[in-house]
This record gives C-alpha cells, sequence and structure tokens, in this order.
C-alpha cells in the first residue's frame, strides 16, 4: 500500500478512511483531524488557558503534545489514585514526559485528600470504576475552576465515546445522553469540556504516541477486570472491522439528530444546582456525592480502628 499523501511506503492502514500513511506523513493526518475537530466545533483559541487531564496513558500524553506542538497554552494535571505499584507507574510516566517536553504540571494526590482507591474498593459498596470516575472528574473541575483554567481537555478518543454512547443508548439515560458530545460548555460552577481527539481511534491515536516515541504508561488498572465499557468497545471494534467508518458514522450521527433531542428534554427536567455546603461544586444536594463518600470512607476507617 501506498501513502496516501506522498506514494512511499504506508506504514499505517486507515480502512476507515480509505488511505493508508507513511511515518512521516501519518502525523499529519492526526494534528489535521485534532485541527478540524477544535475549529468545527469551536473547543478553544489559542488565547485560552488549557488544563490537560493525564493519565499516563496513549491518549492523554498524545494529546497534551499535539496541543503544545500547536501553540496552545497547556499544563497538565494528574491525579494520583494511590493505588500500589499502578499509580506509582502511571505517575512516573507523567512526571518523566512532562519534564522531557517542558510542560508544566499539577499532581493531586487522593491518599493526602484522605479517599485513595483503594479505600474506596474496601469501604464503598459501589462499582469502584464508577465512583473512581465521579471522584476524577470532580476533582478535574474543582482544579480547573480553582486556577482560573479556561478549559478542560481530556484524551476521550472515537472509542471511547461510542462505547459510552452505546452503553447510554441501552439505557436510555436521557441525562447523560443529553450533555455527551465533543464540547461541555461552561456554566455556573463548571468549566468548559473538551474532547480534541473525538474524531480519532484508539488505533489511530497508538500509532501516534509510536511514531512520536511516547512512553505511556500500559498496565491495565487492577480493579477494572469485567467492566462492561471494555466488551462494549470490543463489540463495535468487531462491527468496525466488517464495515471500516461505522463509528465515526453513529457518532456523528447522534450529535446532528439525537443529541439536540435530548438535550431539550433534559432542560425542561434538569436538577437545580447549588454549591455544595463540604467543597463547594455544583450539586442537587446539600452536600454533593463526592464529599459523601470520603466522609462514608472516614467513618468506615473509624470504625475499624
Amino acid at each position: 500500500m501506498k501513502c496516501t499523501r506522498c506514494r512511499k511506503t504506508a506504514h499505517v492502514s486507515l480502512p476507515s478512511h480509505h488511505s493508508g500513511f507513511c511515518a512521516d506523513c501519518y502525523p499529519l493526518f492526526f494534528t489535521k483531524q485534532v485541527e478540524t475537530a477544535i475549529r468545527r466545533e469551536k473547543m478553544f483559541t489559542h488565547e485560552d488557558r488549557i488544563l490537560v487531564a493525564l493519565s499516563g496513558g496513549k491518549d492523554s500524553l498524545a494529546l497534551m503534545l499535539e496541543l503544545k506542538l500547536q501553540g496552545y497554552d497547556v499544563t497538565g494535571l494528574h491525579i494520583d489514585l494511590g493505588i500500589p505499584n499502578s499509580s506509582e507507574k502511571a505517575r512516573r510516566k507523567v512526571e518523566d514526559f512532562c519534564t522531557l517536553h517542558g510542560l508544566p504540571l499539577r499532581v493531586f494526590e487522593m491518599a493526602a485528600w484522605g479517599l485513595p482507591i483503594p479505600d474506596v474498593k474496601k469501604y464503598v459498596k459501589r462499582p469502584v470504576c464508577a465512583v473512581c470516575g465521579k471522584m476524577k472528574r470532580h476533582h478535574f473541575n474543582r482544579i480547573a475552576v480553582e486556577e482560573g483554567f479556561d478549559v478542560l481537555a481530556t484524551g476521550h478518543n472515537l472509542d471511547d465515546e461510542v462505547a459510552r454512547l452505546f452503553a447510554n443508548t441501552l439505557r436510555w439515560d436521557t441525562a447523560y445522553l443529553s450533555d455527551q458530545g465533543p464540547v461541555l460548555p461552561a456554566s455556573e460552577g463548571f468549566v468548559r469540556k473538551v474532547k480534541p481527539l473525538f474524531r480519532l481511534s484508539e488505533y489511530e491515536t497508538a500509532n501516534y504516541a509510536f511514531l512520536k516515541g511516547i512512553e505511556i504508561h500500559s498496565d491495565p488498572c487492577p480493579y477494572a477486570g469485567g467492566a462492561s465499557f471494555t466488551g462494549h468497545k470490543e463489540l463495535w471494534g468487531e462491527l468496525e472491522h466488517r464495515s471500516p467508518g461505522q463509528k465515526l458514522q453513529f457518532y456523528q450521527a447522534f450529535l446532528k439528530n439525537g443529541k439536540p433531542a435530548f438535550a431539550r428534554q433534559e432542560k425542561e427536567t434538569g436538577a437545580v444546582l447549588a454549591p455544595c455546603t463540604e467543597c463547594g461544586s455544583p450539586t442537587s444536594a446539600e452536600i454533593c456525592s463526592v464529599c459523601r463518600i470520603r466522609a462514608a470512607v472516614a467513618e468506615s476507617r473509624a470504625q475499624e480502628g
């Protein structure tokens, strides 16, 4: 196969785009996809301060490097979950990456805050992945707001978005379907959230990370076994293999035809939010769910001790 751009031997085949690229031209394809996402969805400008959530995986690190190369004002934020061995490795990859590329980095430690994920798994009777995700979103937004960032960017790729959309559609979860998309506008207490990699698949992001020589944390989370999210990705992976381009078509059709309808419905029935009396984050209750989890875990620890 020949490179679509320069006609040399292609190293990356992209059936969904009816194209292939050599090692030199592929990063240009990746850059164009990110530029298109930012421009069409009006995500941010070069005047905005952007906080990038960094897990240490290929997607977040690839996003951080690409935004830096495009000249944006970016700062990384890594949340150390306090999971033995796993969190140490992830944090080291993020710190080494930011040092190598001269990028500013914030690190927030869940253990220092009193809520490491192993304690959540031990004391909270809910799926640990759901609780972990809720707490990460809470602190991403809180830190972005408190430190005056204009935008919070995450490395969610097309596979992530399609799997989430599929899961929400299976449940017909109108609340989540109403705000799913590559941009969630800022509102009282919430910073604008964007996903510049939404046009790119996991495979496409992995190739960019490899060709750019990005050292990533690739070990799976020790608590994530059996997560339904992984199964949904596998189902869509098989569909994409049989019909290249289905993921992007499904997602873009939702953004055009489905999201507006769910957004109208949720606007009519959405809950009224007020600051949490403990942390100040927006919540529909007096105390937000993250502060309630923190208090419950602290109480359980005290009873044991």
